[in-house]
């Protein structure tokens, strides 16, 4: 051996590990809050046309955000946000009888659009794991 240390390597260089199992399980609980919030979204927003659309809207963005936020990472927007298209994709089809939730109407397109936006906005603007270390710090 030659006495040197080896050079360290960048944190986005390193394989891929699977989440511990309380972060599992906070995503998993994440999902579920976000397929919630998208139910409750799709039943409020033509009960109070202009209203009940921003409200839905802003508690899809509240969670989305917050849940970045609070776990740090990018997947804690990005869970709420899959469980709350899946909630609101399942809703959009309708049943043999003839039943549906979403009527073809503005306010079913804004809240699907704008919640698929919201969704999108709050995943870009959640945080990002950055690497540690000065090596890896442009300008330095």
């Amino acid at each position: 051996m030659s006495g040197r240390t080896p050079p360290t390597t960048s944190a986005l260089a390193q394989p891929l590990r699977p989440p511990s199992l309380g972060r599992a399980a906070l995503y998993v609980g994440l999902f579920v809050l976000g397929a919630v919030i998208g139910v409750a979204g799709a039943l409020l927003q033509p009960a109070w046309f202009p209203g009940g659309l921003l409200l839905a809207l802003a508690a899809e963005a509240g969670l989305c955000l917050g849940a970045g936020r609070a776990v740090g990472r990018r997947g804690g927007a990005v869970a709420p946000a899959a469980g709350w298209a899946l909630a609101v994709v399942l809703l959009t089809t309708s049943r043999p009888e003839g039943d549906f939730v979403f009527a073809a109407g503005s306010g079913s397109y804004l809240f699907l659009l704008g919640g698929i936006a919201v969704a999108v906005m709050c995943a870009t603007l959640a945080p990002v794991r950055q690497p540690d270390g000065d090596a890896v710090r442009l300008g330095k």
